[in-house]
């Protein structure tokens, strides 16, 4: 699912919502998740899971094209644990 369609959910369950509503609402909800995880915290949404961040040390890379060395940096990448709920819809 994308954005645009998830907006198009919300609409069809909440007509009495604008799409300029329900698009601020979308924004407004990632954003905040963006926010936290950029503050180096926790966002657990019950029933679904929880996102956070994880630290990359540095290493050597390998451009795949070329085969040269490439020096990465140290990095901190998100990272999602699903719920128990959602593990067990899909392994239904």
């Amino acid at each position: 699912m994308i954005r645009s369609e998830l907006v198009q959910l919300i609409a069809k369950d909440n007509p009495g919502l604008s799409a300029k509503e329900i698009e601020r609402i979308v924004s407004i909800f990632f954003d905040e998740i963006s926010d936290r995880l950029a503050q180096g915290g926790r966002v657990e949404l019950r029933g679904f899971g929880a996102f956070s961040t994880r630290a990359r040390d540095a290493r050597v890379g390998r451009n795949p094209r070329t085969g040269d060395t490439v020096a990465v940096d140290a990095k901190r990448v998100p990272y999602f644990k699903p719920g128990k709920e959602m593990r067990l819809r899909l392994n239904m």
